[in-house]
């Protein structure tokens, strides 16, 4: 009896560990299939963005980007991208970001200094979307996001990408960004 209330309270222990704080976003797939089929994907300006899957774990809602440079020369990734959330008809929605976890969690190992980091052709650099699905004015209406337009910086030109499962942002319209950063 008494080892069963110890399992009980170890198991206890461990979800609560587990929960303590929002995991890394999963990385977004890298693109298959021949050298010459990524290549032809390759926009003009020689970086790809790319989303990987929502977490939504605990409300919290963290979606990994990744900044491929798949030109065929440097490319220095410097400081927060630039994201705006836009509905199904692809019009954009008021919504504030901010840079940092901080506005919409607690900091964690995301929360790095910006800084330029350069691409050579095929490296990757990693940032990250947060958000969480509140409810704050019951008489406000609930905002999703079907897209997002992501640009490496303010002033570069943006990509579109279709997070699966879109950005349900509750009535808070609010996400943060956390900096470009090679991540393992």
């Amino acid at each position: 009896m008494m080892i069963r209330r110890l399992g009980l309270v170890f198991v206890g222990t461990a979800l609560i560990a587990a929960c303590s704080g929002p995991a890394p976003a999963p990385l977004p797939a890298t693109p298959s299939g021949s050298p010459a089929s990524a290549a032809a994907a390759c926009p003009e300006s020689g970086i790809r963005i790319t989303a990987g899957a929502v977490d939504a774990a605990m409300g919290l809602r963290a979606l990994g980007i990744l900044l491929t440079n798949c030109g065929t020369r440097d490319y220095t990734a410097n400081g927060y991208p630039a994201v705006r959330v836009l509905d199904a008809d692809r019009k954009p929605l008021e919504v504030t970001v901010g840079n940092g976890s901080t506005p919409i969690s607690a900091p964690d190992s995301f929360d790095v200094q910006p800084a330029p980091v350069t691409l050579r052709p095929g490296d990757q650099v990693m940032a990250r979307v947060l958000w969480r699905n509140t409810m704050t004015d019951s008489t406000a209406p609930a905002m999703e996001g079907r897209y997002l337009e992501i640009a490496p910086a303010a002033g570069e030109p943006a990509q579109l990408v279709e997070p699966h499962g879109g950005i349900d942002l509750g009535n808070t319209s609010r996400l943060a960004v956390n900096p470009w950063a090679v991540r393992s």
